[in-house]
């Protein structure tokens, strides 16, 4: 394991990545096969989920539906952004401003923003 892999902060993108998984997979039945969560500077968190729909939305993307399979996903994504923003402030103890999510059918990536409150101690 690297000196990387071993930081608090690995740690915590770890469990972030981890739990937003568990969700997708409670949510549609399977959960991304590959994911990774980033900070993107003090205020925002990115995970990206990669290889992460269902059989029957390729199936939609292959017959040139991209934009039901989107917009499906931004209907279950609202549904269930209480759980996925709990998820999150649960983990990093920081208090999430905006939530969005985004799915490319094409590249069958799912791509999660959460943009926290400025902390007030500068931390």
């Amino acid at each position: 394991m690297s000196d990387v892999e071993q930081t608090p902060v690995y740690a915590q993108l770890t469990a972030i990545s981890n739990a937003v998984v568990a969700l997708h997979k409670h949510q549609f039945g399977r959960g991304p096969t590959r994911a990774r969560t980033h900070w993107a500077g003090r205020d925002a968190l990115v995970c990206i989920m990669e290889d992460a729909l269902l059989p029957a939305e390729r199936a939609l993307v292959a017959m040139g539906e991209s934009d039901r399979v989107q917009e499906s996903r931004m209907f279950f994504q609202t549904a269930s952004a209480p759980a996925f923003i709990k998820a999150v402030v649960d983990i990093t103890g920081r208090s999430v401003r905006s939530f969005a999510s985004a799915t490319d059918p094409e590249a069958e990536i799912v791509t999660e923003i959460y943009i926290f409150h400025p902390q007030v101690d500068g931390h």
